[in-house]
């Protein structure tokens, strides 16, 4: 038995046919694949805000408009993923399959949130604010790179199914 087959074969599969079926017809499924970039490359463009700030002390305004613009869009991309779950896996958050991805997702809000918070009330000085970004930026990408994780884990299982009798394979 070759590792790829034996792994594939110890854990559970991602979807089970039928939310599989429901993935794949859910409107939701598509504006996810949509925000997704649309969020990285606000996460970018922020980054970019806050490197200039850091290096020239200038652009504190748009680093800020920035990460506003950037923390809408994570919530977004929540609140759709949570109804797209919730069709999927029948709740809106801590399914079997994305359990970790939502408990870290709820971290990332919290970092966020709490940016938006001492924004708001100007209770951090420009330094360690545009650090609280950082760090909120720091855990967005650890949980990006979980949801790449599972979209490759998902291409793979998907490798390994065999079509229905006198179906065609999916690409």
């Amino acid at each position: 038995m070759t590792r790829t087959a034996h792994s594939a074969k110890s854990r559970p599969a991602l979807y089970t046919p039928e939310e599989r079926r429901r993935r794949d017809n859910s409107p939701w499924t598509i504006v996810q694949g949509v925000l997704a970039p649309i969020q990285f490359l606000a996460f970018l463009v922020s980054l970019a805000f806050i490197v200039r700030f850091f290096v020239t002390g200038e652009g504190l305004w748009a680093a800020n408009l920035s990460i506003v613009i950037k923390t809408l869009t994570l919530y977004t991309i929540m609140i759709t993923g949570s109804i797209w779950e919730k069709e999927v896996f029948g709740k809106y958050l801590f399914a079997r399959p994305f359990f970790w991805e939502d408990v870290f997702s709820i971290a990332v809000l919290v970092l966020h949130t709490a940016y938006l918070v001492a924004l708001a009330f100007d209770a951090l000085a420009p330094v360690p604010l545009m650090l609280l970004a950082l760090a909120a930026y720091a855990a967005y990408l650890v949980n990006a790179g979980q949801f790449l994780w599972k979209l490759r884990m998902a291409r793979r299982e998907r490798g390994h199914e065999l079509p229905p009798a006198g179906a065609e394979a999916m690409p």
